[in-house]
């Protein structure tokens, strides 16, 4: 499946979301490489790894891929000028318990992960049967309390996990470099057409 094909896909199953302009400025303020980005949440541990997860969410190919648009700095503004405390604090709780299966399974600090080292123990979280992959989406959307301690961990993690794929995938389709080189980029919508072949509208 071709990349642009997935993204629609992705689209599709992201929703509509209202971007803000206030969210729309946070990300326009993205410009830092990742080489040279000081995050003003996330630790030095966080930043290694949610540089990883994003790349490996939505990796660039024949179109930009999600590190091309400052997703990890986005995520990073996001947590700390936008995001309740609680949370942030949910996600550093779920980050720590990732960052130390990594280190359980890879025996080393998450620093020094390679990018297919984390995709490999992502994978492992997220290839699983439906039953379970039901069960998990519907554990999220208990709060922290309602949880059993048995089931806590799991949890933490994924609500890390699943806020990182969300803020890459609504970061990265509120760039401007995405909307206007890989979507259709309107500034102006007009009236609505249906019912039109896919293949007069240009991108996605």
């Amino acid at each position: 499946m071709k990349r642009r094909t997935a993204l629609k896909n992705l689209s599709l199953s992201f929703g509509y979301v209202v971007a803000t302009p206030t969210i729309i400025n946070i990300l326009s303020s993205c410009t830092e490489s990742v080489e040279t980005w000081k995050p003003l949440f996330l630790s030095s541990e966080e930043k290694h790894l949610v540089t990883h997860l994003v790349d490996i969410i939505l990796p660039a190919s024949e179109i930009p891929g999600a590190l091309d648009v400052n997703v990890p700095q986005f995520i990073d503004k996001m947590y700390k000028e936008v995001e309740f405390e609680s949370n942030q604090k949910i996600f550093q709780k779920g980050a720590t318990i990732f960052i130390q299966k990594f280190e359980d399974n890879f025996e080393k600090r998450v620093e020094k992960g390679f990018r297919q080292e984390i995709e490999q123990l992502f994978e492992t979280y997220f290839k699983l049967p439906i039953f379970e992959t039901e069960k998990i989406i519907q554990e999220q959307r208990l709060t922290e309390s309602e949880v059993s301690n048995s089931r806590k961990e799991d949890y933490l993690m994924y609500k890390f996990l699943f806020s990182v794929r969300n803020y890459t995938l609504f970061g990265y389709y509120t760039s401007e470099k995405i909307g206007k080189e890989v979507l259709t980029y309107d500034p102006i919508p007009g009236a609505y057409k249906g019912c039109l072949p896919i293949e007069t509208l240009g991108n996605v």
